[in-house]
């Protein structure tokens, strides 16, 4: 006796069809399972036996087989307990096979039988999507369908409620209300518009941000205040967002409802959190951070390969890994918000207080950011410590609303007017966005040749101009637009 159920295994942030085959042929009692699966799938026999048995089914007293197609597809994670249940109960004819016919069947069961929920119950959606399937597994499932576009759902909370036979049902479509989200607000920020300012450009056009300056000048404060002033996730970015923080386990209603993520870090991170990976790979805090910001407080104290691990994502957008069982992309388009000090004491270049610190422990310091990582920084801005006064006095800032409303302003100008924010734009197109007159093409040449700018730079001067003109609501790039890009790349900041 045989039968089949159809699951899927997520492979990076993609769950993929898999075929549960079971086969209860005569022979000595044993339960095999095959197919490259992992330690815990392995573990699923004893889980399923017990489930079988507190469910009320019997669990056959002879051998079964269990094959996962494809075979060279390796197979890992809980999520199979449920089809290979079901699949020995269809072998069997202790579950009508119309049951599960036509669904993607998935979850985890416990020894009492109850069904429980596993990482991923957006992928496995969206997979079941694709087939154009229903979708049958635990609690929560029907959330999933319904953000994955209204996939027919049947929760089972329990093994035993496969018997009923109940019709799949279309997930409810239920709109989901935009929550602004509660946030620090910039108007807690004494001085500093020149870091104001700096912020303000990053969030328009999503460009990378280091902030130089003294422990106490507010770096950190700045930073978490950038969701803030940053739009809302469109709806596509939502679901791109929401299936790699499902695939991770983490909760996903924060980015269902818009809210941009914001990913810090600790600066002991390794490289495999930062960039992904483990066994199986899983996405990291770059993939984390995706469509949103990725702050990395203290730059100079992470270590250097995982700050050396930025420089592709930051410019393909994506993080590849390639593994002995195949290749595994995941998307990692964000913005890097970063803070150090000057030197290792804190206090080169401060007003008040005098750098300890030698010429080459400084260098020592700096070199362990490198400077194709610096190069990669649209903005580098100097943060004093602000005047004691003006903390005193308590004089509140610009509000976090305001700025935001000039930040969409300008996303909206740059897309209507060429479909793209300037950060993602190269070549002939930046070019023609920034339709540079002679005097100022001979500005930035002189600038280039002045500062040392490379190929790279020159390119992320033009992009942060353009974006200066954005939130001017020009139509081409000024002088003035350029020359205030180019103070953020002045080779003192760095």
């Amino acid at each position: 006796m045989q039968a089949t159920v159809m699951t899927a295994s997520v492979h990076g942030v993609e769950a993929l069809p898999v075929e549960v085959q079971a086969d209860v042929s005569n022979g000595l009692p044993s339960f095999g399972i095959v197919g490259l699966p992992d330690a815990a799938l392995q573990e699923s026999r004893d889980r399923v036996r017990s489930a079988l048995r507190e469910a009320g089914f019997e669990f056959p007293n002879c051998r079964v087989l269990v094959n996962l197609a494809p075979a060279l597809l390796r197979k890992h994670g809980t999520g199979f307990d449920l089809p290979i249940a079901a699949a020995i109960l269809v072998a069997t004819r202790q579950l009508p096979g119309d049951s599960v016919a036509g669904s993607l069947v998935v979850g985890e069961l416990g020894l009492d039988g109850s069904v429980r929920c596993i990482h991923g119950l957006l992928a496995f959606a969206l997979a079941a999507k694709r087939a154009k399937m229903s979708l049958v597994g635990p609690p929560g499932i029907d959330d999933a369908a319904q953000a994955a576009g209204s996939v027919p759902c049947r929760t089972v909370s329990h093994l035993k409620e496969l018997k009923t036979g109940s019709r799949v049902a279309p997930a409810s479509v239920r709109r989901r209300a935009d929550r602004a989200p509660r946030v620090p607000d910039l108007a807690d920020v004494a001085g500093q518009p020149l870091a104001r300012r700096a912020l303000e450009i990053s969030a328009a056009g999503g460009h990378n941000l280091l902030m130089v300056g003294p422990p106490g000048s507010g770096k950190t404060m700045l930073a978490r205040r950038m969701p803030g002033i940053l739009p809302r996730l469109t709806p596509e970015e939502r679901l791109e967002t929401a299936l790699i923080y499902s695939v991770c386990g983490l909760d996903e209603r924060g980015v269902l409802d818009g809210v941009r993520p914001f990913r810090a870090p600790h600066h002991s991170c390794s490289v495999a959190g930062l960039a992904g990976g483990g066994s199986p790979p899983r996405p990291g805090e770059m993939s984390l951070a995706h469509n949103g910001v990725l702050f990395l407080d203290e730059m100079p104290q992470f270590a250097p390969s995982a700050l050396q691990s930025l420089r592709g994502p930051l410019e393909d957008g994506s993080v590849t890994l390639v593994r002995a069982e195949g290749r595994l992309t995941f998307p990692a388009r964000f913005t890097v918000i970063a803070s150090m000090n000057p030197c290792p004491c804190g206090f080169a270049g401060d007003r008040e207080r005098e750098c300890s610190c030698t010429e080459q422990a400084i260098a020592r310091y700096r070199a362990r950011i490198g400077g194709p990582l610096v190069d990669r920084m649209d903005l580098v801005v100097r943060v004093d410590r602000p005047d004691p006064r003006s903390i005193v006095a308590a004089e509140p800032g610009e509000p976090t609303a305001a700025v935001r409303e000039r930040v969409i302003a300008a996303r909206e100008h740059a897309l209507s007017t060429r479909g793209a924010l300037s950060s993602s734009l190269s070549g002939a197109d930046l070019l023609s966005a920034c339709r540079l007159d002679t005097r100022t093409s001979d500005l930035l040449e002189r600038a280039a040749r002045t500062h040392r700018l490379s190929g790279r730079g020159i390119t992320r001067v033009l992009r942060t101009a353009r974006t200066i003109a954005d939130l001017d609501q020009a139509a081409r790039v000024e002088e003035d637009h350029l020359l205030e890009a180019l103070s953020y790349r002045m080779e003192e900041h760095s």
